[in-house]
């Protein structure tokens, strides 16, 4: 693609390298085959094709967002399926970070848009908050068809419908170590998160009931934070950066203490964007090195299993499985193949969902923001799923299990626990 960037502009580094970004797109069109919202919508511009001429446009002439631009952009889910279709190489996923955040800067959303997204930061990285936040919309449940009768309130109307009838009694908030059983191979830290902390804790405990089990030493932080993914994609740099050089500093003063072999993230979605440090933070004097030093040695839970060489079991499940594979596990960590072999090798039958490409509609906020797109691609991916009939479901990723979650009667658990009950640890009832 040709571009018309002055000097001036590219002097500024995120310009110049979404200005090298955009040169790598060929217009071929193959990241519209793949796209939920141009399948869903038709719309070029609701394809990535379409969204990378808008944002060198709004890029190029270093004007503000404008209505039209935001309003396709905000429809982009961030599934990067267009990234894996692509036969180019264009980093879709930096160019749209880089959007969201100019748009951040220069446009003026209407107010209860910008009140709806200014109560997300301030809920959902918290795990106290985002709590309290969900004993409140238990309550409020029987109100929520009120709300969606005015378009301006649906994401209200949203939150009730994905907020849990009831919470999880207990909370995965225990820090310090977590000793190996028998000879300790390696010494891991856990980012446990802060949405899935609160919606399911039973996913943390699997990790570190495993991990000990296969000699790893586990430990889990009091000065870790949210990974920053939430507010990232609302494109609000500052707090995502915030974010990261928190944990940052948290992890390095371990690995400078008693040392870590990686950093472990049982929530894909944060895997995607603590993988992203080293980029995010890349023009920081004081952190770029730091930063990338993290991005390297932090892996996905599926990841170290497999360096752990789980034994393979013999005696198969009676129970049929269908693997969920989330977006930011597929696509934005290209981590396709393993889960589902380790699953297999601890003697679960794995069926492939058809469309196993496309979201599922959560992808973080989306599906309080965009509701109607994310309902349509839920109803479409339980359609999918039920085709195979599967007996349970694994996925890597909270915000899919909470989305799925509401729309069916299978049980939906997360990968490692399935993992961990395999191998001698018990399941929870779902």
């Amino acid at each position: 693609m040709q571009t018309d960037f002055t000097i001036q502009q590219l002097l500024d580094p995120a310009q110049s390298h979404s200005e090298a970004i955009l040169r790598k797109c060929v217009h071929c069109g193959f990241c519209t085959a793949t796209c939920p919202t141009y399948q869903l919508l038709g719309d070029e511009l609701d394809s990535p094709r379409g969204r990378v001429y808008l944002i060198k446009d709004m890029l190029e002439k270093g004007r503000p967002a404008d209505q039209k631009t935001v309003e396709h952009i905000d429809r982009c889910l961030s599934c990067l399926s267009c990234m894996t279709t692509c036969p180019s190489g264009v980093h879709y996923m930096h160019l749209v970070d880089h959007a969201r955040a100019h748009i951040e800067q220069t446009y003026k959303r209407p107010l209860l848009d910008r009140v709806f997204r200014d109560v997300l930061a301030l809920i959902l990285p918290y795990p106290d908050r985002f709590r309290f936040a969900l004993h409140l919309a238990s309550l409020s449940k029987p109100f929520g068809k009120l709300f969606s009768a005015m378009p301006a309130l649906k994401p209200m109307h949203a939150m009730l419908k994905l907020a849990p009838k009831k919470l999880p009694k207990k909370r995965f908030c225990k820090y310090g170590v977590f000793p190996a059983i028998g000879k300790k191979r390696y010494r891991v830290a856990i980012h446990s998160g802060c949405a899935q902390r609160v919606l399911d804790p039973d996913i943390n405990s699997a990790t570190v009931q495993l991990l000990t089990r296969f000699g790893v030493e586990v430990v889990v932080l009091r000065d870790e934070v949210c990974c920053g993914s939430l507010v990232h994609h609302m494109g609000r740099e500052e707090k995502a950066e915030y974010f990261a050089v928190q944990n940052i500093k948290a992890w390095t003063k371990e690995i400078d203490g008693d040392g870590l072999d990686a950093i472990i993230i049982t929530v894909s979605g944060c895997g995607t964007t603590i993988k992203d440090y080293g980029h995010m933070l890349r023009n920081s004097s004081q952190y770029a090195k730091t930063a990338k030093n993290i991005s390297e040695i932090a892996k996905d839970i599926t990841e170290f299993l497999e360096l752990l060489e789980l034994p393979k079991i013999k005696d198969k499940h009676d129970k049929t499985l269908a693997y969920h594979s989330a977006c930011s596990m597929q696509h934005g960590q290209k981590i396709i193949e393993l889960p589902r072999k380790l699953l297999r090798n601890a003697g679960f039958q794995v069926s492939e969902i058809p469309e196993g490409h496309l979201c599922c509609g959560s992808a973080g906020t989306y599906n309080i923001m965009q509701s109607g797109i994310a309902e349509q691609l839920k109803r479409r991916k339980i359609h999918n799923i039920k085709s195979v009939n599967p007996d349970i479901i694994a996925s890597g990723n909270i915000g899919c299990i909470t989305q799925l979650s509401t729309g069916m009667v299978i049980p939906i658990y997360h990968t490692v626990e399935l993992l961990n009950w395999a191998y001698g640890g018990k399941l929870s009832a779902k």
